[in-house]
């Protein structure tokens, strides 16, 4: 299984430090069972499903591809699944709307609870667009919605990229949500 490593040298303006590095996959076969052990924070149960319901629903979903984010900074971790997240091909995934041709969406995007802080995130946000530009060159922008109350994730999107549209969606289940788009 090939994973895409990528520095995410610019996740954070604010680091010195070097960022991880890390690569995805698809979270299939034995990384299937790694993404599944994952969990979020309690406080953020409300704004992601557990991986279980999560998987189920790609399972459903001939549309939608499961990404492991994993981390090798260790020789005892190596190609430890520290994230996860779901490309959605489909045209309206995200907020109901069609992005057109060469968008795809971001769904379920999450750090395990227990490396939170390391700043993962945003250099899995960097390890995505370079995954994207590489196997899938027809993709240009990436969607996605992000709670309204989930402050601290807007801004870690904003950093990355990511511009707010003007028009909210208000079909989530856990309320209003800012639809954000990247261009890669």
């Amino acid at each position: 299984m090939a994973h895409r490593s990528l520095n995410a040298s610019s996740a954070t303006a604010a680091s010195s430090q070097q960022s991880p590095i890390l690569s995805v996959a698809p979270a299939t076969g034995p990384l299937r069972s790694k993404v599944l052990a994952l969990n979020v924070l309690p406080d953020q149960a409300v704004f992601v499903d557990s991986m279980a319901v999560v998987l189920k629903s790609i399972d459903d979903d001939p549309f939608s591809e499961p990404m492991a984010i994993l981390t090798n900074e260790t020789s005892s971790s190596y190609h430890e699944a520290v994230g996860f997240y779901r490309l959605d091909a489909r045209q309206d995934a995200i907020g109901e709307r069609d992005f057109g041709p060469g968008t795809v969406g971001l769904r379920a995007f999450l750090i395990d609870a227990r490396h939170q802080g390391k700043g993962y995130a945003g250099a899995a946000i960097t390890a995505l667009a370079g995954d994207l530009r590489l196997r899938r060159p027809e993709v240009r922008r990436v969607a996605l919605s992000v709670n309204l109350r989930n402050e601290r994730a807007q801004r870690l999107y904003e950093r990355c990229g990511f511009v707010a549209e003007s028009e909210l969606y208000y079909g989530g289940s856990s309320g209003p949500q800012t639809v954000m788009i990247l261009t890669l």
